[in-house]
């Protein structure tokens, strides 16, 4: 029996998945194999011994501490795309609202609470409403930084609106690169991407490779008027950049899901409570996808979207099955592999695949292995964390 321990509030539609002959569900579970959660911060909090995987029911992990996870050999899991169609909805509202002043006239409307006559209204508005006229997004240039799950949707989205699409991301995947449209311009470098854009929109992790990407000198290489997007992390903005460039006009408007004091009131900014992925099919999408790849994990000991551990796959072959984590360094699995040979153990299949300074690896035998092989494999120089499935 596995016990997944739960954090937050996870869709019913996720926690259904884990059959009740096989699984305990629930919070403050003691001595659990997994944890479940959403926004819980982990940094700081004991990881309990038996804990072997860590399912994010979303994208970001910065609420997790990954090295410390992998240290252990506990996999940390995320949810990729899952709400992806969430947040590229969103980044289409920030899109409207940036050509036009919709929040400002909206509030305008609003403040008219001492008007009392429909018809003197109507006069005021009308007398008005050119405060608020923008332009349209046909006809301009959105560039994306980032073109993942969701950077990639964004970018076809803004060309069924209209709208010319240049893109940047040095690291693109063969998957994304399938998901993007042929008419989305490709470009080499960050700078250049920003001497194209009306609009800019950033879809990227906050790491020590991406924070305060857009700083003093991008928004200076930006061209007059425009409007930057930031519906990835609040970290891959200078702040104090951001504010400089709104006082000085440089940037026209900036349109985040991430808030700061600083912010508040300024004139240009537009801010939202980080609603990026707050659907209902959003939460159910994450929740889903992150217990079906606990599940596949605990019973399999396959890996699929773990952001410190390789992918890695193996369709049962018969047989019995382990699985070990252990230092990416020379001999490793030889030593394991003796261990099974000495004893006769025949092995059916096997793979192993490494992500930095770690390594893992599934193998199938066709004999169970006793007590002891599997104490002198878990006591191998390099090995981790051992299981048998």
């Amino acid at each position: 029996m596995f016990k997944v321990r739960t954090y937050n509030q996870i869709s019913d539609k996720g926690l259904g998945l884990f059959g009740a002959d096989a699984y305990t569900v629930g919070e403050g579970l003691e001595a659990p194999d997994a944890f479940m959660l959403r926004s819980q911060k982990l940094h700081g909090e004991p990881l309990p011994d038996s804990l072997l995987a860590i399912a994010r029911a979303g994208a970001g992990v910065n609420n997790i501490p990954v090295d410390d996870c992998t240290g252990k050999g506990i996999v940390v899991f995320n949810t990729p795309g899952a709400n992806a169609n969430a947040v590229k909805e969103l980044v289409a509202a920030g899109l409207l609202l940036g050509s036009r002043d919709i929040y400002g006239g909206m509030a305008f409307v609003q403040s008219l609470t001492g008007v009392t006559d429909a018809g003197e209204m109507s006069k005021l508005l009308e007398a008005e409403k050119k405060r608020f006229a923008g332009s349209e997004l046909a006809g301009k240039t959105l560039g994306v930084v980032g073109l993942g799950a969701i950077g990639a949707m964004v970018a076809n989205m803004a060309l069924e609106l209209g709208m010319k699409v240049a893109g940047y991301d040095p690291a693109i995947s063969v998957e994304a690169a399938w998901r993007l449209s042929s008419q989305v311009q490709k470009v080499e470098s960050l700078q250049a991407l920003l001497g194209l854009s009306d609009y800019l929109s950033l879809h990227i992790p906050a790491n020590e490779h991406t924070r305060g990407l857009i700083g003093n000198d991008e928004f200076a290489a930006m061209r007059p008027g425009a409007c930057l997007l930031n519906f990835a992390r609040e970290q891959v903005v200078d702040q104090e950049a951001l504010v400089a460039a709104l006082d000085a006009g440089t940037l026209r408007r900036y349109i985040s899901d991430f808030p700061r004091p600083e912010l508040l009131g300024k004139p240009g900014a537009v801010l939202m409570p980080h609603i990026g992925a707050s659907t209902a099919e959003a939460e159910q999408n994450c929740a889903v996808m992150a217990a079906t790849q606990l599940i596949d994990f605990l019973q399999n000991g396959n890996i699929e979207n773990s952001v410190n551990f390789p992918r890695t796959r193996m369709t049962r072959n018969g047989g019995h099955r382990i699985t070990f984590t252990n230092h990416n360094v020379p001999k490793v699995l030889g030593t394991v592999l003796s261990v099974l040979a000495d004893r006769d153990i025949n092995v059916v299949d096997l793979v192993n695949k490494s992500r930095g300074d770690i390594a893992y690896n599934i193998i199938d035998v066709e004999d169970e292995p006793g007590p002891n092989a599997l104490e002198e494999i878990r006591q191998a120089e390099g090995v981790i964390r051992l299981r048998q499935l």
